[in-house]
């Protein structure tokens, strides 16, 4: 055992070191062009009043188009702190990351393969007028994500997982199922205990005949697979994509545009997303940051083609080159039992600009009239949500957000904790969840509940290609509100006099990680 278990070390740093050469790599060459921007920089200096000139010229152009953006104002002062901080290489950094359209052709070929799979929802407006009918308050926001090609969904059954490994049980027993096709779509992929129960039963599904295919982001995996990871699926059966590989882009910087999604979709009548990862850490089966605590929502019925069309756009977005899946060979014949459980799937992604996910939050805030919960593992949140949750507590509305009490990443906690102050003073409860490590996503008010791939912060909101699931049931709404409640308890709130209290350091430090919380 003691030798198996060095093997397995062995193996694992043999897999680090890999990921870190490749990451060493693409630092370097984003690394020589942030010095070519220095230097450019400093040769300018010695024409001062071309230096000058050209920087003024720049930075009125800079304002001009984060004046006309229809981004958040917290957003724009952002960008113009760091276009003034950084002369020359802010701009630069601006025209690469900052703007809408610095997506560039990348970007819109991605945008028109999403856009073909729009052709293949389908809508009804008895569906619609039924949900007005029982939820008027939340039609809103339902109509909206229509007006964006999210169709409603009836006749489902919903389930949802509060903890990654319950998740994970699930899925594995409906992968066992699958007769006719399996997607598979995760940001971040580590071989481990999980991955090989997940492998195994893959191929013995494409034994009978199952078609496979799996989707990962290239940036999630790199630390955590071997190197011939794709080249060994491959040979098994498997059809395999990796999205945006991150040696590709660094002329464009384009590789800190990454795919967050998370799916499962069987035959496309069962479907899953959530906060979960292909990881061990996601069922604790590891110990990372203590109790790692994770929120999933498997969905059988309509919505579950839904999924699949998310699926096949991203599938086809990440290969441009490549012919157009056939989307009516996935399409299920299966009929399902006529219920008014509402299920409406969305995306979003900085291809698509249209904030879906934002405005989503938003609106929920804003159609809240008893409560208002949220879990999430970071909060950098901009001006308009803020005061949207502000707004909802000060009108008696019960607001309570929960955060992780053990952080994975230090600076975003400095972040998370900066935003408490004027939410506790509004009236907004805050928890950290002590056990461990809280990375579940989930908002909802007393008629519908969202569960998906999206951080409360700009990452999620501008930079990643997200989804999530907006749902109205009784019994799956009792359930999500019986787990917050549950973690309510297993957490510490915190209070304004606590946050008044924080380290010293904390205040210095947070309002310069403030200025730039648009690339954190």
């Amino acid at each position: 055992m003691a030798a198996q278990s060095k093997k397995q070390n062995r193996w694992v740093w043999k897999v680090r070191i890999s990921g870190l050469l490749r990451a060493v790599i693409v630092a370097i060459l984003v690394l020589i062009q942030f010095l070519f921007i220095l230097y450019l920089s400093v040769w300018l200096r010695e024409k001062t009043i071309y230096y000058y000139t050209l920087v003024t010229v720049a930075s009125y152009l800079v304002i001009i188009s984060l004046v006309n953006d229809s981004r958040s104002v917290s957003y724009k002062v952002s960008w113009i702190t760091i276009v003034l901080l950084l002369p020359v290489s802010g701009h630069v950094m601006y025209v690469l990351w900052g703007q809408s359209s610095s997506y560039g052709k990348v970007s819109s070929e991605i945008r028109r393969r999403i856009g073909y799979g729009y052709d293949f929802c389908t809508y009804s407006e008895a569906t619609m007028n039924r949900y007005e009918e029982l939820y008027r308050n939340q039609c809103r926001i339902a109509r909206y994500l229509e007006s964006k090609h999210f169709p409603l969904y009836k006749n489902n059954q919903l389930s949802y997982y509060g903890m990654g490994e319950d998740a994970f049980e699930a899925i594995f027993e409906d992968l066992k199922q699958a007769k006719h096709y399996i997607f598979i779509n995760f940001y971040i992929v580590a071989e481990g205990r999980l991955w090989e129960r997940m492998h195994a039963i893959l191929k013995e599904r494409l034994a009978e005949g199952v078609e496979v295919r799996f989707l990962y982001d290239d940036f999630g995996a790199m630390f955590r697979t071997s190197k011939y990871f794709r080249d060994e699926l491959e040979e098994e059966g498997i059809q395999v994509r990796i999205f945006n590989p991150i040696h590709k882009y660094t002329s464009q910087l384009y590789m800190n545009y990454r795919s967050h999604q998370k799916l499962v979709i069987v035959d496309g009548e069962v479907a899953y997303t959530g906060g979960i990862n292909l990881a061990d850490e996601y069922a604790n089966l590891i110990t990372r940051f203590g109790v790692w605590k994770d929120a999933a929502i498997r969905v059988r019925g309509e919505a579950a083609w839904g999924f699949a069309i998310c699926f096949l756009q991203m599938w086809d977005a990440t290969e441009p080159k490549t012919l157009f899946s056939d989307y009516l060979k996935y399409r299920p014949n299966a009929i399902f039992a006529e219920n008014d459980t509402f299920c409406q799937v969305f995306t979003d992604g900085p291809a698509i600009r249209d904030n879906s996910a934002e405005n989503v939050y938003h609106q929920m805030a804003n159609t809240a009239q008893k409560i208002l919960y949220i879990a999430t593992p970071y909060l950098i949140i901009d001006e308009k949500l803020r005061d949207a949750l502000c707004f909802a507590a000060r009108s008696g509305i019960d607001v309570r957000i929960i955060t992780p009490g053990i952080p994975d990443k230090k600076m975003v906690k400095i972040l998370t904790n900066y935003n408490y102050g004027s939410l506790l003073q509004s009236g907004v409860r805050i928890y950290e969840y002590t056990p461990g490590f809280l990375h579940s996503k989930i908002i909802m008010n007393e008629k519908s509940a969202v569960v998906g791939t999206i951080n409360m912060d700009y990452r999620s909101f501008y930079l990643h290609y997200e989804d999530g699931a907006m749902v109205s049931e009784e019994a799956f709404l009792e359930a999500v509100r019986a787990d917050f409640e549950k973690t309510f308890a297993e957490s510490k709130e915190m209070t304004y006099a606590d946050w008044l209290k924080r380290p010293l350091r904390w205040k210095i430090v947070q309002p310069l990680l403030n200025l730039g919380a648009t690339l954190m």
